[in-house]
């Protein structure tokens, strides 16, 4: 079985790993039990580039299970675990092609070795994938049927992809399904930006001033745990809407350029780039650390931190100083990639047993359904959506009411009045 691993020796304590992760993952198991009966993915071949980690491990192995030939790559080079990687090889005979820490041109080939499989479904988080497919290997499009996506960043691509008229084949932004941007985006990235944040820093945030750039899900979740953890929290924000919730959810809101002189922490999540820049290093006082929490690493503009500074080194891991000419010291974290995914564990494996339940139900839907389908993007299907949330609540032992006769009879009407 072709593959690219760091070490297939690290596949015991993978093994553990993809154990720890499953005790968290209910919703998930449920619907791999039901996959192994039904066979409901035999004969797909299921191309994957997702974050490679224990609970992606878990999504694979249930992908398997529903009878799909699985094959999976990075959409990150330093989210892999590169334990948990070779276990999918060893115990699972499912090909991974990821090495934390791989170089750009390595990270791209192992999407090319990916696609080699011809896929008829494609699972990506950021789009990368469904990119290097629609630009360097158009030869495979005509196999394929249909796809995921899990992240903000990828369904923005990909709407922009079909609204150019490119996008080659209907797929289904997971990222989208309220239980998934309501609970991983939110209390996932909060939780796990913080963690990854704390890893690489020890840093007390207590007392100190933290800017969130960005107020969307992502957003909101970090700066409610920052919050929690003591700082003082300020957000930016381009929409009025969103900046308008923040105020009332009693955050400081201003201007990046504002922000920039008054922060110690910096944490970007806005999927955009060049979020800090340039002019905002040249305001930032002594000691600001910089990080991100969004897809990419365009968020932070490195390249102009670099040519404002005239020194560059490592300080420990995942954290890098940069001198400025007048001796400040401006600190980068994780190399500006994911944060909680370079520096931490990623995502609690509770909150991706919801989101990895969308990715399977909605491999299995669009399969399905992939003929009646246009080339467009689609929300995952609210039976799907809604069923999740309740296995989750079965999971967790929570039992909710149901309308009586009554009550759904004046929900449905309108003749009673007051």
């Amino acid at each position: 079985m072709k593959h690219d691993v760091k070490d297939l020796n690290l596949a015991p304590g993978g093994a553990q790993r993809l154990a720890w992760a499953e005790n968290e993952m209910p919703v998930l198991r449920l619907i791999r039990e039901r996959f192994e009966r039904e066979k409901p993915l035999r004969g797909l071949k299921i191309a994957a580039c997702l974050h490679v980690t224990s609970e992606t491990a878990n999504l694979m192995r249930t992908l398997a299970a529903g009878g799909a030939e699985v094959a999976l790559c990075a959409s990150n080079p330093l989210s892999t675990q590169d334990d948990v990687a070779a276990a999918l090889i060893e115990h699972h005979k499912i090909p991974v092609f990821a090495v934390r820490g791989e170089d750009r041109d390595t990270y791209y080939q192992h999407i090319v070795d990916v696609l080699s499989m011809k896929p008829s479904i494609t699972m990506d988080d950021g789009a990368d994938l469904v990119t290097v497919l629609h630009n360097e290997r158009r030869d495979l499009l005509e196999g394929v049927v249909a796809g995921t996506e899990e992240t903000t960043t990828g369904v923005v691509r990909l709407r922009s992809m079909a609204k150019d008229g490119v996008l080659q084949y209907p797929i289904v932004a997971v990222n989208d399904a309220k239980t998934k941007h309501w609970f991983d985006n939110r209390y996932g990235t909060g939780q796990s930006a913080m963690d990854g944040l704390l890893r690489a820093t020890n840093l007390l945030l207590a007392g100190r001033t933290l800017v969130v750039g960005g107020y969307g899900s992502c957003g909101r979740g970090v700066a409610s745990r920052a919050r929690g953890l003591g700082a003082r929290v300020l957000v930016t924000e381009i929409d009025p809407m969103i900046a308008l919730e923040a105020v009332m959810d009693g955050f400081e809101v201003m201007p990046m350029a504002k922000a920039a002189v008054l922060g110690d922490v910096f944490m970007v999540v806005t999927g955009n780039r060049d979020v800090l820049r340039g002019e905002h290093f040249e305001v930032m006082h002594d000691g600001a650390v910089l990080a991100n929490a969004g897809h990419f690493n365009v968020e932070i503009d490195i390249p102009a931190l670099e040519a404002l500074s005239t020194s560059r080194r490592a300080i420990k891991d995942n954290v890098e100083e940069f001198r400025m000419a007048t001796g400040r010291r401006i600190y980068l974290l994780a190399e500006g990639r994911l944060l909680n995914l370079a520096a931490a564990e990623g995502h609690p494996a509770a909150v991706m047993d919801m989101s990895f339940a969308n990715q399977a139900l909605s491999v299995e839907w669009v399969a399905r359904n992939a003929p009646q389908l246009k080339r467009q993007v689609y929300g995952v299907p609210e039976e799907i959506d809604r069923g999740v949330a309740a296995l989750k609540l079965r999971a967790m032992n929570v039992a909710i009411d149901d309308l009586t006769p009554q009550q759904a009879k004046y929900l449905a009407s309108w003749e009673e009045g007051t």
